[in-house]
């Protein structure tokens, strides 16, 4: 650190220097003797300095040697060099020759920059430090507030009193009774916020799991269990216009009534119809001709076997062989009228004749496409002119065995083996065809067939023994339909796992996973796609992938829907899984179909506007559970009624009287398995749950619940009871439901508790109280309360007050300050009246009305400060204050 006398010198060589730069500019003014030299009036300017900066250095020190220093620096007495020598020689004394450097500022820089040396040193300075610059700042001392601090109690409000020695039977008590007061008051606190908390995070789930459900729509998994499918179309803005026109089209209406009549069947527990035939008749009223196809192959695909209702389709669907016969023969009727309207557009051409039958209708249709110039590369001899491979191929193809074999045995010999083995496929189609002869068959089909020339043999041979799958057969397969019906055919039921047969699986993994979307182009032809997977048996797939399309969702939902009820499709085991999802226990390629999320997407859309309609799809899940295990049917009325609340449409009005009046909609699905007030009731507790108790009322009210409708009403009102009754306000609408509610319990009894009937009748009461009190209609309004009982007119009906008080329920206990401040408000209006028509004449009777009014006051704060509650607030110092205003 540098020293004051270092400071000094070093003051004294910076006051040199700086004069030592004067600008020759300061001497352009000088008017004395020629013979004076800019270095002689500079010198002098020098010892000048020096002299003035000596002279302030030792007077700031209280220096006696300025007299010499004075006597020295005289100009009168020395000459110029004199002067010189003398301010060199003080000069060289006041250099410093310590190691310190040298200061080359003046005091007040140096003492800036050390500030600054030291700010940078420390950086942060301690709290103390800053609190003594702060509240010194203010003229506060630190150190007495520190004590006064110091010497405050830091034991908490609602610690636990330490009990004291047994043998002092007074205190002792006194800390017991504390200590229960203390332990009730934590305990209360402790489950208020374990309370609190719970429903928080209760609230907190349930949009998580909605928002979980919203994203689950849309987006999929890359898990094994999962499968990422497009977005599909969600409405996302809320219609909130008033116009409630439906918002069902032409097609979905008609599908609306279909599902309503089959509902009403289903309730009344006749037999049910068969929806995809209901839904096919409809179909053709929509004069489209790929939905057409589609219902009709559903026709096909579901006449079948009915599948128990006690296995999983998915387990027990690959052990039927009626899907891949009802796939062909779709496959098959259709060829023939493929072949049929060829034929008809070339009647003359195809010269068809005799009676009508496949064999017939194939050599027509051969006839028109194979002729001698065009038939050089087949095989085989000819039957009636037609080439022999082509027509057995076709019969084949028109699902005619029999007529394949006819063909076979009209031909020269050399077919034998081929000709038993479709022998036994018509005699003996449920035993197993005779290995021995197939092996056989392929053997002649990779040794000679394989290589030949003539497709069609080639064809029919691989469709007889089901080998060589990987053959395209390009010349003979020529559309989709064709494709499909080769691979059908070709496939094996019992083909062993090593084997190079087709099974159904590998046909379906072949379909969905090896060649999918993209290679049948499905995004263009949708119905194709759809075609290809129902023919394969993959429902799931089909409905789910024609979901997406806005032109195919509504009949893809009904087609879910009908096949649902006929127990050919499979749900996940959880139903908040994907549209499309895969179950790791599942053989592949299954998938399995979330028909609730389908249904439920699709309903979304006009529940709002069409909630008749909306309820009947609903009904569908009736047997699925949530993850909560809650019907689902329930769970999705519940979500309806709280969306709308539109409670009377729903379940009906209920009379003045409390019978329901019927009409409402869910009174139509009453049956063994539902009932609408236990719908009711469930939709009230979910209601209570959402803190909707108005709502909740009506809802426990329409279910039979009055001791519920009057708990939560009772509740409702000791908050609002107190207030001034506005248009609209949720007061005004309670004391309706009072009044109703009132009339209802002097007309019937209903089955409730007598303390919440008590509380009722009370704060139906205090209505009235309150309604007067805010009117400025006082006598009423003290001849109300009067009644009640509920607060004494005097002191002699204190201890009478006190007692009705320890037996009143909480919610009246809630609104008892109220209470007490409205009365002594009136009481001091009152007083105050009578005081400003005081004339100043003796008046005995307006001195004993005075009296009366303080009594009742001090009557009130009595009660105020005895009663067994704490008051909120100041209404303590209110009550006490207003009371001393009247004395």
């Amino acid at each position: 650190m540098i020293t004051e006398k270092e400071y000094e010198s070093n003051a004294n060589r910076s006051s040199t220097k700086t004069l030592l730069k004067l600008e020759t500019s300061s001497l352009s003014n000088y008017s004395g003797p020629d013979s004076v030299t800019f270095s002689t009036i500079r010198g002098i300017s020098l010892v000048n300095s020096y002299y003035q900066d000596l002279k302030r250095a030792r007077k700031r020190h209280n220096d006696s040697s300025d007299v010499n220093i004075s006597t020295i620096f005289h100009v009168n007495n020395m000459d110029f060099n004199s002067l010189v020598q003398e301010a060199q020689r003080l000069n060289n004394e006041t250099q410093y020759t310590e190691e310190v450097p040298r200061a080359k500022l003046t005091i007040s820089q140096v003492l800036q920059a050390t500030n600054e040396l030291h700010a940078r040193v420390t950086q942060i300075e301690s709290q103390d430090v800053q609190a003594q610059q702060l509240l010194g700042s203010k003229g506060i001392d630190l150190s007495k507030i520190s004590k006064k601090l110091e010497s405050l109690s830091a034991r908490s409000v609602l610690e636990p009193l330490n009990p004291i020695s047994e043998t002092d039977v007074e205190n002792f008590l006194k800390n017991e009774k504390e200590n229960a007061i203390l332990s009730v008051i934590e305990e209360v606190n402790k489950n208020g916020f374990q309370l609190s908390q719970k429903r928080r995070w209760e609230h907190v789930k349930a949009e998580w799991r909605d928002e979980k459900v919203k994203i689950m729509n849309t987006l999929g998994s890359s898990s094994h269990n999962w499968i990422g499918i497009e977005n599909l179309p969600e409405q996302t803005v809320i219609n909130e216009t008033v116009d409630f026109r439906s918002c069902l089209n032409n097609i979905e209406m008609a599908y609306a009534r279909e599902v309503h009549d089959y509902n009403a069947v289903v309730i009344k527990g006749a037999f049910r119809p068969n929806l995809v035939q209901k839904f096919s008749e409809i179909a053709k009223n929509f004069k489209d001709s790929n939905v057409c196809d589609i219902w009709e192959i559903m026709k096909y695909m579901v006449d079948v076997t009915p599948v128990s209702r006690h296995r999983d389709p998915l387990q027990s669907r690959n052990r039927i062989k009626q899907f891949v016969e009802q796939a062909k023969k779709y496959l098959e009727n259709r060829y023939k009228l493929y072949m049929s309207s060829i034929i008809g557009s070339n009647l003359r051409e195809a010269q068809r004749g005799g009676i009508p039958s496949t064999f017939n209708l194939v050599s027509a249709f051969v006839g028109l496409n194979f002729n001698k110039s065009n038939c050089f590369y087949l095989q085989g001899v000819d039957i009636d002119g037609r080439p022999l491979w082509p027509m057995v191929y076709y019969c084949l193809r028109c699902g005619d065995m029999r007529s394949a074999l006819r063909c076979l045995l009209m031909g020269r010999a050399g077919h034998e083996d081929f000709i038993q083995l479709l022998e036994d496929k018509i005699n003996k189609s449920e035993q197993k065809i005779n290995s021995k002869l197939e092996e056989q068959l392929k053997m002649h089909y990779f040794n000679e067939i394989k290589n030949s020339t003539d497709p069609y043999k080639k064809a029919v041979y691989c469709i007889g023994v089901g080998c060589d799958i990987n053959d395209q057969h390009v010349e003979v397969v020529r559309t989709t339909d064709d494709f499909l019906w080769m691979q059908l055919s070709i496939l094996r039921h019992e083909a062993a796992e090593h084997s190079e047969s087709l099974t159904y699986s590998g046909l379906q993994v072949m379909i969905l996973e090896k060649y999918g979307e993209k290679h049948f182009n499905a995004n263009e032809q949708q119905h194709l796609y759809f075609q290809v997977l129902a023919l394969t048996g993959q429902f799931e797939a089909a409905i789910e992938f024609l979901a997406r399309s806005e032109k195919y969702r509504a009949h893809a939902v009904h087609i879910g829907l009908a096949l649902n009820e006929m127990m050919l499709i499979e749900g996940p085991r959880n139903i908040e899984e994907p549209l499309l999802s895969i179950d790791i226990k599942d053989s592949v390629p299954k998938r399995r179909l979330n028909l609730a999320r389908l249904i439920m997407l699709y309903v979304k859309r006009f529940e709002m506007t069409d909630p008749a309609e909306a309820l009947h799809y609903y009904y569908f899940l009736r047997n699925l559970k949530d993850s909560d295990g809650r019907n689902l049917f329930l769970v999705c009325v519940s979500h309806l009624a709280t969306e709308s609340r539109n409670y009377d449409l729903l379940f009906g009005r209920t009379m003045p009287n409390g019978v329901p009046s019927g009409g409402g909609l869910l009174q139509q699905f009453d049956c063994v398995n539902f009932d609408s007030r236990t719908a009711a009731n469930i939709i009230g507790d979910e209601l209570v749950r959402k803190g909707m108790f108005e709502d909740a009322i009506k809802l426990y009210d329409l279910a039979g619940m009055q001791s519920y409708s009057l708990r939560y009403l009772c509740l409702l009102l000791s908050q609002v009871v107190h207030q001034s009754s506005k248009k609209g306000s949720l007061r005004e609408r309670l004391a309706i439901l009072v009044t109703e509610y009132s009339e209802r319990l002097r007309g019937s009894r209903i089955e409730c508790e007598a303390q919440i009937i008590a509380t009722f009748n009370l704060l139906s009461q205090l209505i009235s109280f309150f309604d007067y009190y805010h009117e400025c209609k006082y006598q009423v309004a003290l001849e109300i309360l009067a009644k009640t009982k509920l607060v004494p007119s005097s002191m002699g009906e204190l201890e009478e007050s006190l007692n009705n008080f320890k037996g009143l329920g909480s919610e009246i206990i809630k609104v008892y300050p109220d209470i007490l401040l409205a009365k002594m408000d009136i009481l001091y209006s009152q007083y105050k009246m009578l005081k400003g028509k005081d004339t100043g004449m003796l008046n005995r009777e307006s001195d004993s009305r005075l009296q009366h009014l303080r009594q009742q006051a001090k009557a009130l704060t009595n009660m105020a400060a005895t009663i067994p509650y704490r008051m909120p607030g100041d209404t303590n110092r209110r009550l006490v204050q207003t009371e001393i205003l009247m004395n």
